[in-house]
């Protein structure tokens, strides 16, 4: 019997698609490195950028709270109440028995979400406005200077405290308090920004051919004035999450047993100002000093790569930056390349 000839459909073999698949993978890991390298070049470069990474890693504690927390947050261990550090517990244990430490990571499910949505409802609102009164001028930008002059005629803190007195203890309604304070901040970022890009060439040149109004705030004016608006956006959260803290202190925030910084901040009270057992402040208030703090220096990391003035100086860290940004178009053609 002659054998079948490899042309023919019996005599072909199959081949595995895996090792096709290889220069592609490789490619990919390829970016990836380069990717890490930039990155951490550019920590290097500027050490605050690391508040970024521990800002991820409290984000991604408080997605994966139930894995990673050693105790259930709830669970009362009268027989452990008020326990010291040990091995065990290593921030020690509540009056009631229950683990510091798991407490304290649920609590990052609470405050630093509680200051973000504060800050973006605030930021959305005021923003929006603020374009408004900068772009129509007239009867509408009396009207929101007046709304706003007289809410920053209040402290904040004040104003805050009794809007949500007002509306009453919950987590919505002290987001509702924080985000009515902060509007008057990007009112008046966004108009003043707005009120300089008015007048420019380029957006006299999209009325003088009738572009509509709102397509001339979407397209043109909110695109060249968000990079201010984040600086201050990540600098504001964390006073939100300290004004956060400071009413679920005084019970306005969140309800026991909710875990909660601020509600456990109140909680050790007693045994802080009695002197029996002080560190059982220790855990929420190393969770929010080390939240604000990493939160204002990366806010300070972005103003002075987003300003133009600081820009300058950084001339190496931009162009880490953009390398970083250079990275996808560069590794989409090295994987059509390897395909």
């Amino acid at each position: 019997m002659r054998p079948q000839s490899s042309d023919s459909p019996a005599g072909k073999i199959a081949l595995p698609a895996e090792p096709a698949a290889l220069p592609r993978a490789s490619a990919g890991l390829r970016a990836l490195l380069r990717r890490l390298t930039l990155l951490l070049d550019a920590i290097r470069e500027d050490p605050r950028l690391i508040c970024g990474v521990i800002l991820a890693v409290l984000i991604v504690a408080a997605i994966f709270a139930p894995l990673i927390a050693p105790y259930p947050p709830l669970r009362y261990h009268p027989a452990i109440a008020a326990q010291p550090p040990s091995a065990a517990h290593w921030p020690g244990t509540d009056p009631l028995g229950r683990a510091q430490l798991s407490r304290v990571i649920y609590g990052a499910r609470i405050s630093p979400w509680v200051g973000a949505g504060a800050i973006l409802l605030g930021g959305l609102t005021g923003c929006a406005l603020g374009i408004v009164a900068g772009y129509r001028r007239g009867w509408a930008d009396q009207a929101i200077t007046i709304v706003v002059d007289a809410l920053l005629a209040f402290p904040s803190l004040i104003l805050a405290l009794a809007i949500a007195a007002a509306l009453g203890s919950g987590v919505t309604n002290v987001v509702i308090a924080l985000a009515i304070v902060r509007i008057p901040i990007y009112v008046r970022l966004a108009r003043g920004q707005t009120l300089q890009l008015r007048s420019l060439d380029y957006v006299t040149a999209a009325r003088a051919v009738g572009t509509p109004g709102w397509r001339i705030l979407v397209r043109h004016i909110f695109p060249n004035i968000f990079s201010p608006l984040l600086v201050q956006a990540t600098l504001s959260i964390s006073f939100a999450i300290l004004d956060e803290s400071i009413l679920s202190f005084l019970g306005l925030g969140a309800q026991p047993p909710t875990p909660e910084w601020g509600t456990m901040i109140n909680d050790a009270q007693p045994y802080l100002t009695g002197g029996t057992d002080p560190w059982m402040i220790l855990g929420p208030a190393l969770a929010i000093t080390i939240t604000v703090l990493s939160l204002n220096l990366l806010g300070d990391s972005l103003r002075d790569r987003l300003d133009p003035h600081t820009a300058r100086q950084l001339g190496a860290s931009a162009a880490v930056d953009t390398a970083l940004l250079d990275l996808a178009p560069e590794q989409a053609q090295e994987e059509a390349t390897g395909a």
